[in-house]
């Protein structure tokens, strides 16, 4: 049986099996040299910026550079919100493709699937197990840019209290304080792309297949909610709030885009969690 299955770790009785799971799950999640290098991968984007901006300082500050870089030279707090306004489009939603798309395929392409339902787990377990693993990688991902960005930033600049987009200033705990929100609201928006995964996923063996078709629906819809035409659509789009998190670089806050959100977000994860448990349970587990 191949190591990195969860099913080498999962009890076969005992009321605490579903926590057990769980670890096991999150320890197979982050051992593996993929995730790793996914994360490392996404920590190069503030650093990329930061360092570019550094090297580029001379030029921008002669009025050639775009607007963003004077923010970032004049405090290196705004690297943290650049970088994460570059990796949502594309970098994040490939990350959470490539983890989601693998959640059940890649246990039926190992070989493992029929040994975790030997357990007395059920499959509805097995499903919530994997999409728990899924919603934690994407707090993970998106805390790695934000946590990347303020350390590099305060290594290569300058930094202190930051203006917000009301006008008002805080100081820097109060806008790590909101930088925590920023994390947690990107991790909402990508949950409702994390449950598209996890269905695709009970769909095929080949977790190639659904990663690739988890992340070309995550820049399909955003294609989609860039037409003008197709505006009666928008709002339906599991990407319609994904950069609407300047409502909370205000004074006082704005709870309303975080609110739309979440809600947007829940209603797929409980249209395509109910298509996946679907599809999962009266799927032969050949493998």
């Amino acid at each position: 049986m191949p190591a990195e299955s969860a099913a080498t770790h999962a009890p076969r009785t005992g009321g605490s099996l579903g926590l057990t799971l769980v670890v096991s799950e999150v320890a197979v999640l982050f051992r593996r040299l993929r995730t790793w290098a996914m994360i490392g991968a996404l920590a190069l984007i503030p650093i990329l910026i930061a360092v570019v901006v550094r090297v580029s300082s001379d030029e921008s500050s002669s009025g050639r550079g775009p607007a963003f870089l004077n923010s970032i030279t004049q405090n290196g707090l705004f690297v943290s919100l650049t970088a994460l306004t570059v990796a949502i489009p594309l970098f994040l939603p490939l990350t959470i493709g490539v983890v989601a798309g693998d959640t059940i395929a890649g246990e039926a392409n190992l070989g493992t699937l029929r040994y975790l339902l030997v357990a007395p787990a059920g499959r509805i377990r097995l499903l919530l197990v994997k999409y728990a693993g899924a919603a934690l990688f994407c707090f993970v991902a998106t805390l790695t840019v934000v946590v990347t960005g303020a350390v590099v930033g305060a290594l290569l600049f300058p930094v202190g209290p930051v203006t917000l987009l009301s006008g008002a200033t805080v100081g820097i705990p109060g806008y790590f304080a909101r930088l925590l929100l920023l994390a947690l609201y990107v991790t909402v928006s990508l949950l409702g792309l994390s449950a598209i995964g996890l269905f695709i996923s009970t769909l095929t063996s080949v977790p190639v297949g659904a990663m690739a078709a988890t992340a070309a629906l995550a820049v399909i819809a955003q294609i989609l909610g860039a037409l003008p035409q197709l505006e009666w659509l928008h709002p339906w789009l599991f990407t319609h709030h994904w950069l609407g998190f300047a409502d909370l670089l205000r004074e006082p806050i704005v709870w309303t885009s975080f609110a739309d959100n979440a809600l947007l977000q829940f209603g797929y994860i409980a249209v395509f969690g109910a298509l996946a448990y679907g599809r999962f349970s009266t799927k032969d587990i050949l493998s």
